[in-house]
């Protein structure tokens, strides 16, 4: 063969050596399919107390309905039950740790993130109930009026 056909193929098989050289040197030993199988993939074995030991930022509805039952009784009655709590009041990394530390967001902006109207035919974005920000009470927050804990048109706080 020509030349100009082998010297490419050697380059190719050049920088093929030099990523599996630099490999060994760079990826850990730890690192690969371990006793988990190929279902979990690949991680670093040296790094699972790692994970262990971190501390989870978000939790769960059923996380907050120990002690917020009068609350999470009454979410879950209503369409925004598919919500989790941290959506609206935040993270609940240090909660109950530091209680105060999860605020309450009852900005107009916070509601308008899903009931602002968007006309959206092939998402379920248009099953959700929205309002025209501009022609709906503009100015006020919605909590004024609305219970976000028993949402409907009726439910005046």
């Amino acid at each position: 063969m020509k030349s100009h056909i082998w010297r490419p193929l050697y380059a190719v098989i050049g920088i093929v050596a030099i990523i599996l050289i630099v490999r060994v040197f760079i990826v850990p030993e730890s690192f690969g399919v371990h006793e988990k199988g190929y279902m979990y993939g690949w991680y670093n074995k040296s790094d699972e107390n790692y994970w262990k030991e971190f501390k989870v930022k978000y939790r769960s509805s059923g996380y907050c309905k120990d002690c917020h039952s009068d609350n999470y009784s009454s979410i879950m009655q209503t369409p925004h039950a598919i919500i989790q709590c941290e959506n609206c009041h935040g993270p609940a990394i240090d909660h109950p740790e530091n209680p105060a530390k999860l605020d309450i967001n009852r900005s107009r902006e916070q509601c308008l993130r899903c009931h602002s109207y968007l006309p959206y035919m092939q998402s379920d974005r248009s099953k959700i109930r929205g309002i025209d920000p501009d022609k709906h009470n503009p100015g006020i927050e919605c909590v004024n009026c609305h219970n976000p804990h028993k949402p409907s048109l009726e439910s005046l706080k």
